[in-house]
């Protein structure tokens, strides 16, 4: 219970102070913002502040923060530590910086603000390295609440009887492909209209839903924990289901979403397009990261809880102790409040994955999205492949897993390569930039040890295809590649700094 209550208050306490900090050094002023100079009525407009904040907790706040956390918490009570901690000085410094360069550059996609700050060579690989990483996102995020629709729709007996009345053969499968195709059609309108038409509608509905379940989750385990201080702890159960593997690079991988996600400086865009002011950059990037920290955290306990009480647990799939951890604590009433708050997270991240992929498709192409059959021309062939996408992920729980491997470490490149552009953009603007490099160093590190090693020989017979090689070569040859980045980086800025950004971007993005 101590650690828990730690960890709350290292996420409280690094808000107002390591937060305040980045503020200081990226500096926010009264200059005009995209959504004022480029206002086009689609995607920059001006939205009240308080719809913003929702937007992009919602954005960001998808199933990592749930269903990476009841996998990451089998590593032990460390992660009530290491969650806060890599949270204020990695992943909330992340958001901002990512955010803040989008507002300064015209709203810029993630892909042309690592083309300015990185170059145009690395900007090719990632630019097509994000691309896939979001249609995995939007597979990933239909895959998994429509499996907790079916779940919890499963347990209505009478309806699931009226189906069978009804002579459907399969009903778990029906009920999947039918929840599948409700939030298929729902991304793609979200895709598709104006960003206050659908999501600045809906985004409100569902962040109350969001806040309800997860402070009603909150306050269960706050009084179990206080009944049973053990609930938090490591039994000699828990112990013997623990994950086994090394908690770096592992750890870090898993638990994406809570500590650190490269998607979600994919999101900020969204609403560096519709802020009216950058005053309000710290609330709107760093302070959403700290509260999806907060969600992860209440997750954490909820998931070492459960595992303590329900030892067999450890072997299922996360969809079935996130279904136990909210009946168990919260009753089947407010428990179902919370799984449809958990399924309005992956929902309100899908649909704005696939809004971020054609808006940087866009982008990239230079492709207008003012009229409507430009957009659509993007997105007819999206709907496709994340369909190939989406019946691949559900012919069997190893099918998903691999999907979910691969987005995961492939989200931490994206985090990598965010933070050493926003190494770049602090060098060239003559700033500190160790807030941005030494994250980004550690986070490049943990990919590139990631890669080098994970193998199913290596992970029990399961997970993605790496290179596994031993874990200690994994390390040493990181490290170098770690540092050799980070130099080749420190190099960019100075660069940048020297010539500034007119000299090489000035026809394609003007600085402000």
């Amino acid at each position: 219970m101590f650690a828990f209550l730690l960890g709350l208050v290292i996420l409280g306490v690094g808000y107002f102070t390591y937060g305040r900090l980045v503020e200081k050094i990226l500096a926010p002023d009264d200059r005009t913002t995209p959504a004022l100079e480029m206002k086009d009525g689609v995607d920059f407009l001006v939205l009240p502040n308080w719809r913003n904040m929702l937007i992009q907790l919602l954005n960001i706040a998808g199933v990592g923060p749930v269903i990476g956390v009841i996998l990451g918490c089998k590593f032990g009570v460390i992660v009530f530590l290491i969650i806060p901690i890599g949270n204020i000085i990695g992943g909330a410094v992340h958001d901002f910086i990512s955010g803040f360069m989008s507002l300064r550059y015209h709203g810029a996609n993630l892909p042309k603000l690592v083309k300015m700050m990185l170059g145009a060579e690395y900007y090719r690989f990632f630019s097509f390295f994000m691309c896939v990483l979001l249609l995995l996102v939007v597979a990933v995020f239909i895959n998994v609440p429509a499996e907790l629709v079916k779940v919890s729709v499963l347990k209505s007996t009478s309806f699931t009887s009226f189906l069978s009345n009804l002579g459907v053969s399969d009903v778990p499968r029906t009920l999947f492909w039918a929840a599948v195709g409700i939030i298929f059609v729902y991304y793609v309108c979200a895709t598709l209209f104006p960003v206050d038409k659908v999501i600045g509608n809906v985004y409100p509905f569902f962040g109350f839903l969001l806040l309800l379940g997860s402070c009603a989750l909150f306050v269960a385990l706050v009084i179990a924990g206080c009944r049973n201080s053990a609930l938090f702890l490591e039994s000699a159960a828990f112990k013997e289901g623990m994950i086994r593997q090394p908690i770096v690079p592992v750890l870090f991988v898993t638990i994406a979403c809570g500590i650190i996600s490269g998607f979600h400086a994919t999101q900020s865009p969204i609403i560096a397009r519709t802020m009216q002011s950058e005053k309000y950059a710290r609330r709107d990037f760093y302070g959403m990261m700290v509260l999806e920290g907060l969600i992860a955290m209440i997750w954490a306990a909820g998931g070492i809880a459960i595992y303590n009480l329900f030892p067999e647990l450890m072997k299922k799939s996360p969809n079935l102790v996130l279904e136990r951890i909210t009946t168990h604590f919260l009753g089947s009433g407010m428990g179902l409040i919370t799984i449809i708050a958990v399924i309005a997270l992956a929902v309100t991240s899908g649909d704005t994955a696939l809004r971020s992929l054609r808006l940087s498709i866009a982008e990239i192409f230079g492709v207008s999205q003012t009229k409507f059959h430009s957009r659509l021309l993007i997105v007819l062939p999206l709907i496709l492949l994340v369909a190939l996408l989406l019946m691949w992920s559900a012919r069997d729980a190893k099918s998903f897993g691999n999907i979910w491997s691969y987005f995961a470490w492939g989200n931490q490149v994206i985090a990598a390569s965010t933070l050493l552009a926003g190494t770049a953009y602090l060098i060239m603007e003559k700033k500190n930039c160790l807030v941005a490099l030494l994250p980004g160093l550690f986070m490049t590190f943990i990919v590139v040890s990631y890669i080098l090693w994970v193998s199913p020989a290596n992970t029990g017979g399961h997970g993605p295809w790496g290179l596994g090689i031993d874990l200690k070569s994994a390390y040493l040859h990181a490290a170098e590649i770690s540092l050799f980045l980070g130099w080749l980086t420190v190099l960019r800025g100075r660069e940048l700094a020297r010539n500034g950004l007119e000299k090489e971007f000035a026809a394609e993005f003007g600085k402000k």
